[in-house]
């Protein structure tokens, strides 16, 4: 895995705008100078495996541009993505509890940047830092209510709109409208056959709310898209702004 890094300064990207992560720019300006003198700015690429399970998490990863998925994996059983993190969250974040090892698998999805911080760091910092321990308890207790919200909606939503919820995700944590996503890919993260994506989006194809085309998946009507999507996509929403309900919202205008 090759990653360049440098110190977390100033935090732009190649078009001059200013990038954040959402749990650190909520802090107070005290802590977040204190928590980003720890951060290095990492550029991360797609397919990059930051742990496997049962691994020592040695840094801890807060997404700018980039987002992660969180895998697992059951006896022989394709994998199933139970979360995805971009700008509004943490990867490692075990580590607030005290739990070193990684409970899952961590791997880019979307290329792009992150702080990183090593482990030992954010220990100290958690110390240091009321307001930045306060601050990840809360994240903690969203990632609480939405992988059981993920476990009932694999299990009980058809693949269409679990498909659409999915793309929804991406499309907030990307900069962009097109992703490159095969459906053997796809049928991974949704934990389903090949043949299950292919007609899902097949469907949504139809009614105009994406375009795809050898890989290339580009969102067409957001709208449209958020209506054919089940309802855990809002729900997810909700959760999140209970809990850091500052003003700003994690999906597209």
């Amino acid at each position: 895995m090759n990653i360049s890094c440098r110190r977390a300064t100033v935090l732009k990207t190649r078009s001059a705008k200013r990038v954040v992560n959402r749990l650190i720019d909520g802090l107070p300006a005290k802590e977040q100078a204190r928590v980003l003198e720890r951060c290095d700015v990492v550029e991360l690429t797609f397919g990059d495996i930051l742990f496997e399970a049962g691994q020592a998490i040695r840094h801890v990863y807060f997404p700018l541009d980039g987002f992660i998925s969180q895998m697992t994996f059951l006896d022989d059983l394709r994998p199933l993505e139970v979360a995805l993190i971009g700008n509004e969250g943490m990867v490692g974040e075990t580590l607030v509890l005290g739990v070193s090892a990684a409970p899952m698998r961590a791997i880019v999805q979307g290329s792009g940047q992150v702080l990183r911080m090593k482990a030992a760091d954010l220990k100290h910092e958690l110390i240091e830092c009321p307001q930045f321990l306060q601050t990840l308890n809360r994240y903690l207790y969203v990632i609480m209510r939405q992988l059981p919200q993920m476990a009932a909606c694999s299990h009980f939503h058809e693949i269409e709109p679990r498909l659409a919820r999915w793309l929804l995700m991406t499309h907030d944590r990307s900069s962009t409208d097109t992703f490159h996503l095969t459906h053997q890919f796809l049928a991974g993260m949704l934990g389903v056959r090949r043949s299950g994506v292919t007609i899902a989006a097949g469907a949504l194809q139809l009614r105009k709310l994406i375009d795809y085309r050898r890989g290339e998946i580009t969102v067409l009507n957001r709208r449209g898209l958020e209506k054919a999507s089940c309802t855990c996509y809002q729900s997810l929403i909700t959760d999140y702004d209970k809990q850091f309900s500052d003003g700003q919202r994690t999906h597209h205008h």
